[in-house]
């Protein structure tokens, strides 16, 4: 279902250890650092998180406060829904329409579309999130940003439960 044109499919990981589990990683706080790579590999922001998520029953809170090494800020707040077939869907104020994700194993797979604004225009890119469930409440994700079908830029994460 949520597989990219790489080859990267989600049942690859079913047997892979540990196994992810999206109630209870994104439950408690998180610290996360990432960048953002432009095509050529540049890296054109860096950046630290901190989370806090919550749930109740089937439907979770995913707060991320984003502190950019510009000094910018952002706030992004997730509601995410495990559907009864185990899949999730996840709303946030700047997320367009509804995110899609699967687990499997020790993978994770989001797909979604942002309004992401790079200078003075906006770009509509669809995002291709993939998460890899590590040791010591490691998270590592990595999120290929595409217009029009093509990567033009690469987002790297690094989560750690606290």
């Amino acid at each position: 279902m949520l597989a990219s044109c790489g080859g990267n499919k989600l049942e690859h990981y079913a047997d892979m250890e540990p196994t992810f589990d999206m109630r209870h990683y994104f439950n408690g706080p998180i610290k996360a650092w990432g960048i953002v790579q432009e095509r050529s590999g540049k890296v054109v922001s860096r950046f630290d998180v901190v989370m806090h998520g919550s749930w109740e029953g089937n439907v979770g809170t995913l707060k991320e406060d984003f502190t950019y090494y510009d000094g910018s800020t952002q706030q992004r707040v997730w509601t995410i829904t495990q559907k009864p077939d185990g899949t999730y869907e996840g709303t946030a104020g700047d997320i367009i329409g509804t995110a899609k994700g699967a687990t499997s194993g020790s993978a994770v797979n989001w797909a979604y579309s942002m309004d992401v604004p790079v200078g003075d225009t906006t770009y509509r890119l669809r995002f291709d999130d993939w998460m890899w469930q590590m040791h010591d409440g490691v998270l590592i994700n990595r999120s290929y940003l595409k217009k029009f079908g093509f990567t033009v830029a690469e987002l790297t994460l690094f989560m750690q439960k606290q």
